[in-house]
């Protein structure tokens, strides 16, 4: 649904009383969760899974929305964030005349864990980098690097579908997630084999996918970043360490007006 200027991302649970029902989508309501990202606002009201949801609203330069949800889990669809991508294409933006302000990394910005690390980087528009390695041989190590500008998050990563390991799926439902989850709606791989029908959509489909969440993790900043993510193996938990980090260290970005040069980026 729509939103006015300055309202950034709410979700709204309607499900709930509407006294508890809103949700900001930022950092600090971050609670950490296995295997995906969730959101609690202080009446204990929660909503997750929504990173695919997140990315394509960053991914269509949408700012401000109420995301209405009649329970805890965002849909899964097909796996990626092509759905609502092309909903919100469809459905048409409306462009405030009230300028953005967006966040400008000036200093090198890095959090580590034993499992992986992320790191932002001065940058004159918004990149992500982004390197994977798993065990499996059919994903292996995967890396790429792309400009998020000019749509690229459309052309490039919207249509890469979240993947697991045939032996995770128990693990997931055991955890409440993915609870619809068939081989359409994910790829699923068995060592070197895709179970999933029609096989992979890419060949590095798996490091897109998370570039494409990492993006949705981003958007809990509150406002896009103008920056260079790279991430190494690195999950969700990483990127919320990471907006952490950045947030406790006011000296290391600037809150911007999205000027014409910007704009165009």
């Amino acid at each position: 649904c729509p939103a006015p200027a300055g309202h950034g991302i709410k979700f709204m649970r309607t499900d709930c009383s509407s006294e508890i029902a809103m949700i900001e989508a930022k950092w600090s309501n971050v609670e950490i969760s296995p295997l995906c990202t969730k959101l609690v606002n202080s009446f204990g009201i929660s909503v997750k899974t929504i990173e695919h949801v997140l990315a394509a609203l960053a991914g269509c330069g949408v700012n401000n929305a109420i995301v209405e949800i009649d329970g805890s889990e965002a849909p899964i669809l097909d796996g990626s964030a092509r759905p609502f991508a092309i909903e919100f294409i469809r459905s048409g933006l409306v462009h405030s005349s009230e300028r953005l302000k967006v966040i400008r990394i000036l200093e090198e910005v890095a959090f580590e864990t034993n499992s992986g690390w992320a790191k932002l980087y001065p940058c004159d528009e918004p990149w992500m980098s982004f390197h994977i390695e798993f065990k499996d041989s059919i994903i292996g190590i995967q890396e790429k690097s792309v400009s998020l500008s000019n749509g690229s998050f459309v052309r490039e990563l919207c249509d890469s579908r979240t993947f697991c390991r045939n032996s995770d799926i128990e693990k997931m439902w055991a955890n409440g997630l993915a609870l619809g989850g068939t081989f359409e709606n994910a790829v699923v791989v068995d060592g070197d084999e895709v179970l999933s029908p029609g096989g992979m959509r890419y060949k590095d489909e798996a490091v897109r996918h998370k570039m494409l969440d990492a993006l949705g993790d981003l958007c809990l900043a509150g406002a896009p970043v103008i920056g260079h993510y790279v991430g190494h193996c690195a999950g969700h938990a990483i990127t919320n360490g990471l907006l952490q980090v950045l947030f406790s260290a006011p000296e290391t970005f600037e809150y911007v007006e999205c000027n014409q040069k910007l704009h165009d980026i």
